[in-house]
C-alpha cells in the first residue's frame, strides 16, 4: 500500500499536473488529495468519456511553453464503457496521450457486488481490445517511479494512452477536509444568465453561412476552433481549411469536454467549440461541466438543424429541447437564441463575460453535394495545430 502523495508527487515531476474523472472508493485517496492542493487542476466529469474528451484537450494545448503538461483521467472500470468511444475514435485516432487510472472492481477472486461480475473478469481484455497497454497500479514506494516512466515513455513515443489497473487496498486513506470543488466559478453557484432571443425572418440559415460567419470572428492568430463530427467539421474543412482548426471525425458529442480541457489549461487561446444537436444531446451532462468549470476563453455554439444529417438526415428531438435554457440553468455566463446570423455576431462580440459563452442557432438541414473529406489526416491536424498555437 501506498500513500496518496506518493503516486502525485511523483507525476507531478514528470509534468503530469490535471486530472478529470469519475470517483470510484479506490480512488477516493487520490481525489482527496489532489482537491486539497490548489497547484494541481482535477475537473469533476458527468461521466468517463467526457473526462477522457477532456484530457484529450489538455493533451492537444501540449505545445511550446506548455508542452511539458499531462493529464491522467481516473475511473471505475465500470466507466470504460462510457469511455470506449473517446478512447478508440479520439486519442488513438489524433494521438493524444494520456495516463488512465482504472479501478479493478471485481476482480476475480475477490468479492465485490454484483454488478462488477462481468467488468471485472473482462477488464484486461477490453484494454487489450483498445490495444492501450497496461499494468497494474504500483503498491509500493519504489515500484511507483518505474511505472510512471513506462507509462510517460510509451505516451511519448506513441502518442496514445497507457493504463494503471489499480486493485483494492493498493493507497492509504487519505481525509477530505476541504469542502466544494476547486476551479468551480462561484458566479455559476450563485448566478443565471437571462436568455437573449433573437428573431430573424423566420427562415433558417445554411450550415454554410453559419461557418462562414464564425470564420470571420475567429482569427487564426488567437483562435483555436473545434468542429463536431459530420458535416460540421467537413464543410468547415471545405470552406478554408486553416491551422487552427480541429475536425472530429468521431468520438461524437466530445468536442465539448475536449474544448474545455484545451480553454482551461491554455488561458492565452480562445476556444470555439462548434456543436450539433445530436451530438449535444448525445452528452447533455457535459452543460452542467461547462457551466461550473467554463472559463471565459470558451465559446460553445450548437449548430441546430433538428437531423442526423450526416447519416441520412433522421430527425433528432431537438425541436423540443431549449439548449440556451439548459445552458443557462447549467451555469453559462450568456446564452443566446435564435435563427439569424446575428445570434453569432452577438455571441462573438460579449465582452466582460465571466465564463463560458453559450448560442444556439436555428439552421437548414442541407449540405453540398460535392462535401469532401479532409484531405488532410487526424494526425496532421493534431500536428498542425501544435505546431501553430506553439508559436
Amino acid at each position: 500500500m501506498i500513500e496518496a502523495a506518493q503516486f502525485v508527487e511523483a507525476a507531478r515531476e514528470r509534468g503530469f499536473d490535471w486530472y478529470a474523472g469519475v470517483p470510484c472508493s479506490y480512488l477516493t485517496p487520490f481525489i482527496n488529495y489532489v482537491l486539497q492542493d490548489e497547484s494541481l487542476n482535477y475537473v469533476s466529469a458527468a461521466n468517463e468519456g467526457d473526462a477522457v474528451a477532456l484530457i484529450a484537450g489538455v493533451a492537444l494545448g501540449a505545445s511550446g511553453v506548455h508542452k511539458a503538461r499531462r493529464g491522467i483521467s481516473m475511473m471505475q472500470n465500470s466507466g470504460l464503457g462510457n469511455a470506449v468511444s473517446p478512447l478508440t475514435s479520439l486519442t488513438w485516432t489524433f494521438r493524444l496521450p494520456q495516463l488512465l487510472i482504472v479501478t479493478w472492481r471485481g476482480q476475480p477472486g475477490v468479492a465485490d457486488e454484483p454488478q462488477h461480475a462481468l467488468m471485472g473478469p473482462v477488464t484486461p481484455a477490453m484494454l487489450d481490445t483498445m490495444e492501450i497497454p497496461w499494468e497494474l497500479f504500483p503498491t509500493e514506494a519504489d515500484a511507483i517511479g518505474p511505472a510512471l516512466d513506462r507509462a510517460t515513455a510509451h505516451m511519448d513515443s506513441t502518442g496514445r494512452p497507457y493504463a494503471l489497473v489499480m486493485q483494492k487496498g493498493s493507497v492509504a486513506p487519505y481525509k477530505l477536509s476541504k469542502k466544494g470543488l476547486s476551479g468551480v466559478r462561484q458566479r455559476a453557484l450563485n448566478e443565471r444568465a437571462e436568455v437573449v432571443s433573437f428573431e430573424g425572418t423566420g427562415e433558417r440559415v445554411s450550415r454554410h453561412d453559419a461557418l462562414q460567419r464564425v470564420i470571420a470572428h475567429t482569427p487564426k492568430e488567437s483562435t483555436v476552433v473545434l468542429a463536431s463530427t459530420g458535416f460540421c467539421g467537413r464543410e468547415l474543412y471545405a470552406i478554408d481549411d486553416r491551422e487552427n482548426q480541429v475536425y472530429l471525425v468521431g468520438s461524437m458529442g466530445c468536442v465539448t469536454p475536449m474544448a474545455l480541457g484545451l480553454a482551461l489549461s491554455r488561458p492565452d487561446l480562445l476556444v470555439v467549440a462548434l456543436d450539433g444537436d445530436g451530438a449535444a444531446l448525445m452528452r447533455m451532462g457535459v452543460f452542467a461541466t461547462l457551466g461550473a468549470y467554463g472559463p471565459s476563453n470558451l465559446t460553445h455554439l450548437l449548430l441546430d438543424n433538428g437531423a442526423h444529417e450526416s447519416t441520412g438526415a433522421q430527425a433528432t428531438v431537438s425541436q423540443g429541447i431549449e439548449f440556451a435554457r439548459i445552458a443557462s440553468a447549467c451555469g453559462y455566463a450568456l446564452a443566446l437564441d435564435g435563427d439569424d446570423l446575428s445570434v453569432i455576431d452577438r455571441l462573438f462580440e460579449a465582452k466582460d463575460i465571466d465564463g463560458v459563452r453559450f448560442a444556439r442557432l436555428s439552421i437548414n438541414t442541407g449540405t453540398p453535394s460535392d462535401l469532401p473529406r479532409p484531405s488532410i489526416t487526424p494526425e496532421d491536424v493534431r500536428r498542425r495545430l501544435q505546431t501553430h498555437i506553439g508559436r
